[in-house]
This record gives C-alpha cells, sequence and structure tokens, in this order.
C-alpha cells in the first residue's frame, strides 16, 4: 500500500505535467488531451498500483493522444496537453471535485489518494492543475491575439467495457451549455459513415465531463466540443488513420457550418 509523501518530498515542481505541441499552429482550433499519459511520478510510489492498473484506461486515455497529435497536424492546431496520469491529478476536473483525485476508479481502488489531505490535494492542484490551465488559457489567449477565435476540441478515448458491460457508442460528441458545433458535427459524422455515434455518451455534463469546455471555451463564447473515441478502434496507427480521416473533413465542415452563429451560453 502506498503512503501519502509530505508535500516537501514531492518535488513536483520540477517534473513538466503539460506539453504543448504544434505551438505556432495557425489554423482555426486549438485541442486539448487531459488525460494524455499514465505517468506517475517516482515520488508517489505508482499511488499504490499494480503495474497493469497503473497503464490501464483508469490511468489515462489510450490512444487519445495519437488522435489528438494528427488531428493537430491535419488541421495546424496547438495541442495542449498532460504529462502527468488523471490518477494523480484530472485536469478535466476543478479542485473542488472529489474526483480529481479519486480514490477508486472504475473497478480498481487507487491506495496513494485514499483518505488524501486538503494539504496534498492542495499540492496537487498547484503543480498540475494550475499550471494546465494557465498553460491553456495562454494559447487560447495568443490565438485571439493574432486575430483567430478558435473552436476549443477535447479529444477522449474510453474503455469498451466498463464494470463487465461492454459499450456499442463507438463515438461520443459530447457538449456543455453551448451546443453549437457537437450540433453540426453530429449531423456531419450520421451523413458521413454508419458508426454508432451518440451526443453525450459515455459521459454527459452531468457526469462533470465537460469542465474544460466550461472553463475555457464557454465563457470566451468560442465554439466547443469534447471528443470520445473507443479505444479500440484507435489501438494502433492504422485505427488512429481511420478515425482521423473520419473526424478531420466532418469537423472542419461544422465548424464553417456554425459561422458566427450566437452561443445559446
Amino acid at each position: 500500500m502506498a503512503t501519502q509523501v509530505p508535500s516537501a518530498d514531492i518535488g513536483f515542481s520540477a517534473d513538466k505535467v503539460v506539453e504543448v505541441i504544434n505551438p505556432a499552429g495557425a489554423g482555426d482550433f486549438v485541442l486539448v488531451c487531459e488525460h494524455a499519459s499514465h505517468r506517475i511520478p517516482a515520488e508517489l510510489n505508482g499511488l499504490g498500483l499494480s503495474d497493469a492498473a497503473a497503464r490501464s484506461h483508469i490511468a489515462w486515455d489510450p490512444g487519445a493522444l495519437a488522435l489528438a497529435r494528427e488531428m493537430a497536424r491535419a488541421l495546424a492546431a496547438p495541442l495542449v496537453a498532460t504529462t502527468v496520469s488523471r490518477l494523480v491529478y484530472d485536469c478535466n476536473r476543478p479542485p473542488e471535485a472529489a474526483d480529481a483525485t479519486p480514490e477508486v476508479s472504475e473497478i480498481y481502488e487507487v491506495p496513494g489518494n485514499r483518505k488524501l489531505s486538503a494539504a496534498l490535494r492542495a499540492v496537487r492542484v498547484d503543480a498540475i492543475y494550475r499550471p494546465f490551465r494557465r498553460t491553456l488559457s495562454g494559447v487560447i489567449d495568443a490565438r485571439a491575439a493574432a486575430g483567430v477565435s478558435p473552436a476549443v476540441v477535447t479529444v477522449h478515448s474510453f474503455t469498451p467495457v466498463w464494470f463487465g458491460q461492454p459499450r456499442k457508442v463507438q463515438i461520443g460528441v459530447l457538449h456543455d451549455s453551448d451546443t453549437r458545433l457537437a450540433d453540426a458535427l453530429l449531423q456531419r459524422l450520421h451523413a458521413a459513415n454508419g458508426m454508432t455515434i451518440a451526443r453525450n455518451q459515455p459521459y454527459g455534463p452531468e457526469d462533470g465531463v465537460t469542465h474544460t469546455l466550461r472553463d475555457q471555451a464557454v465563457p470566451r463564447g468560442l465554439p466547443n466540443v469534447m471528443l470520445e473515441v473507443r479505444n479500440d478502434l484507435i489501438a494502433d496507427d492504422a485505427g488512429v488513420s481511420r478515425i482521423a480521416d473520419l473526424i478531420l473533413p466532418c469537423l472542419t465542415q461544422a465548424l464553417a457550418d456554425v459561422g458566427a452563429a450566437p452561443a445559446d451560453a
């Protein structure tokens, strides 16, 4: 069982917890991958997890970074990605959310997060979430300063089996209060292919998964959407290319459809 590490010994300040990929991207999108890595800093002793659990879907979104990278390349978009496991701190959750440092994820207990003190939670917030948030805000603001009001797209994956139950959904298109881009993208995707695509599945805003959209895009009035792709579909390069080839034209067409339509947020 992992023990809590005194905050003075965590050493996150020396860790790079966020990276910007394709920072010079001058397109119409800013991409985000909040669950890009399963890395757990050595000071946290693997959070007490087995090696298999620490590399499973509970620790990150397998395939999501590869898909986001391909999308960033094709869209000439900057991509903001975390480099620390969401089990250490989930950057798609606000500091007050209990599941920002979950004690249990699906069927797995996370011993290193059990009864985490307020002080240690604060260390993780300051060391991981706040740098991520500042970095993403800076990237969006830089695009605005260049005369572009970018669409914000967050890229995620989900496990095909959840609590023993298979999931039929293959691609989820999620939104918070601003539905403009999601509405247009769903229409384009449904017209383009025969895959099982659903709105706000396998999660929705009621599950707290749209924090980045709500925090970064909605207040700025920027078109935004969250993509969830079943991770067996992007388990290798061929799968990543197939899904990117499906999503990319639909996404660019959806943004053109949205145009200057006002937000309802």
